[in-house]
C-alpha cells in the first residue's frame, strides 16, 4: 500500500557539530579502530555518529563491520574520509548458532584490526558489544600502546536470559565472565545511559572517572521540517514502528494490539506501518497474514536510513512495544528519540528508561498487556490535543539537550581519558 508512494529522502549528514564543541581546524590526533559486530556501518547509525564525530575533532577512523544489504555489501569502503572495513555476516539461531556466529566474526574482526594497526598504527580500539569478546583483540595489541574503550551498547547476559532465559547456565556463566573481563580490560567505558553506568561501576567494578555517558541521540538537523516532506497517505490515522525485529523487541504483542484494536474495537480508520528488518520478520509477516490484518498493516523491510524519517513524519503515533524484561528496562530504544525529534508522541510499556527519557513526550502502557498498549494508541488518536501536547514536549526535550551534538563532548572526552 505505502511501497507505491513516493517519498523524500532527509540528508542526515547536513548536521553540523558547533563550533564551540569541535574546533573548524581541528589538529591531528591519532589514528583509532571501532569494531561493531552487530550491524553494519553506517546503517548503525550511532557508531557512524561517533565515527563522524572522531574524524571532525582530527581523529584517523578506520571502523570494521560485517556487510549488510544495499550500500553496505562492499568489503572496503573510504566514506567522508572514514575508512570501513567489512567482513562477511552470519545469520543465526539458537545458542549454538550464536556461538558459531560469534566465532566465525571474531576470527575476522582479528584478522582486519591487524591489518589495519599494521597501516595506521591507531593508538584506541573502540568495541562495541555484543559480543563481549573483542577485548581478547585489545590484550593482542596492548603493548604495542593500543588503548582499549567499550562501547556498551547492549547488556549481554541480560539478552541472552531474554532470548534463551535461565535453562543454559554454562552459557551465560560464561558470558558474565567475558563482560567482566571486557571491563576490566577497558581504559575507559561508554555507557548509553545512567543505568548502564551504573552497572559499569557496580558489576564491572570502573571508577566513575573511567565511565561516560553517550547517549544514542538523532542530529539536531532532524528537526529541521524542511529536510523531511510529509508522505501523504489514504487513511486517517498512521501509527509507526521503526526499528529491528528481533525477539526481544516486543513485536507479536503490537501484532496482538493492532488485532485488538481492529477485531474488537472496530476500528478501520487506523494504518499500521513497520519499518524495519529482522530475524523476526517473516513470523511477523505470517501471524498478520493469518488473521487477516494485511489490509492494516505495512512491513516496509529493512530501508536506508535516509527514507525512515518520511514515514515517520506520517504517523501520528509512534510506538516501542518492548515488553519489560531486565534488559529493555535498562536501554534506551533510540526509536522513541526519533519519535520525539518529530514531534509524534510514543506509547510504550512502563520501562525505567524508556520513562526516564521520554518524560512528558509519551503514554506508558501496563507491562507487556497488549490490550492497555491498544487502549493507549487509541486515547492519542481520539484526542488530537494531546497528540499536539506530548509531540511539543518530545521535541521540547530534543532540542533542549538529547540530542547529538550535546553528546560529542562526552565522547571526546572518554577519548582524551583512554590516552591519558
Amino acid at each position: 500500500m505505502l511501497e507505491a508512494m513516493s517519498s523524500s529522502l532527509l540528508n542526515t549528514n547536513q548536521a553540523q557539530p558547533p563550533a564551540a564543541v569541535l574546533p573548524a581546524t581541528p589538529k591531528e590526533q591519532p589514528a583509532v579502530c571501532i569494531i561493531v559486530e552487530n550491524l553494519p556501518v553506517p546503517l548503525d547509525r550511532r557508531v557512524w555518529r561517533e565515527a563522524s564525530a572522531l574524524r571532525d575533532a582530527g581523529y584517523r577512523v578506520s571502523v570494521i563491520c560485517p556487510k549488510g544489504k544495499g550500500r553496505c555489501e562492499s568489503s572496503y569502503e573510504s566514506l567522508g574520509g572514514i575508512e570501513i572495513h567489512r567482513h562477511k555476516s552470519w545469520d543465526s539461531s539458537g545458542a549454538a548458532g550464536y556461538i558459531i556466529e560469534y566465532f566465525l566474526a571474531f576470527i575476522c574482526e582479528l584478522f582486519l584490526a591487524l591489518k589495519v594497526f599494521a597501516r595506521t598504527r591507531f593508538r584506541v580500539l573502540q568495541a562495541c558489544n555484543p559480543p563481549d569478546n573483542i577485548f581478547l583483540i585489545a590484550l593482542l595489541l596492548k603493548p604495542f600502546g593500543v588503548r582499549f574503550i567499550f562501547d556498551h551498547h547492549d547488556l549481554t547476559p541480560e539478552l541472552f536470559e531474554s532470548r534463551f532465559g535461565k535453562r543454559l547456565r554454562f552459557f551465560y556463566r560464561s558470558i558474565r565472565v567475558l563482560e567482566r573481563l571486557t571491563f576490566k580490560t577497558a581504559n575507559a567505558c561508554i555507557a548509553t545511559n545512567e543505568s548502564f553506568r551504573e552497572i559499569a561501576i557496580s558489576r564491572g567494578q570502573k571508577r566513575p572517572e573511567e565511565v561516560f555517558i553517550v547517549r544514542n541521540c538523532p542530529e539536531l538537523a532532524i528537526l529541521d521540517p524542511l529536510l523531511t516532506s510529509k508522505m501523504r497517505l489514504p487513511v486517517p490515522f498512521v501509527v509507526v514502528y521503526v526499528g529491528f525485529m528481533g525477539s526481544q523487541d516486543g513485536l507479536p504483542i503490537l501484532i496482538d494490539a493492532i488485532e485488538h484494536i481492529v477485531e474488537k474495537e472496530k476500528r478501520k480508520d487506523v494504518h499500521f506501518v513497520l519499518v524495519g528488518g529482522g530475524t523476526e520478520l517473516p513470523a511477523l509477516q505470517a501471524s498478520a497474514a493469518s488473521r487477516g490484518l494485511q489490509e492494516f498493516i505495512t512491513f516496509t523491510g529493512q530501508i536506508p536510513y535516509q527514507q525512515v524519517p518520511t514515514y515517520i513524519s506520517a504517523a501520528h503515533v509512534g510506538v516501542a512495544p518492548d515488553p519489560k524484561t531486565p534488559m529493555n528496562d535498562q536501554s534506551t530504544m533510540i526509536k522513541i528519540l526519533e519519535y520525539m525529534a518529530f514531534g509524534i508522541p510514543t506509547v510504550l510499556f512502563d520501562l525505567k528508561e524508556g520513562r526516564r527519557i521520554a518524560g512528558a513526550a509519551a503514554l506508558y502502557a501496563s507491562p507487556s498487556d497488549p490490550v492497555d498498549f491498544a487502549r493507549k494508541i487509541l486515547q492519542l488518536l481520539d484526542n488530537e490535543t494531546l497528540r499536539r501536547e506530548l509531540g511539543a514536549n518530545g521535541r521540547r526535550r530534543i532540542r533542549d539537550g538529547l540530542n547529538w551534538e550535546a553528546e560529542t563532548p562526552a565522547l571526546l572526552a572518554a577519548y582524551r581519558h583512554a590516552l591519558g
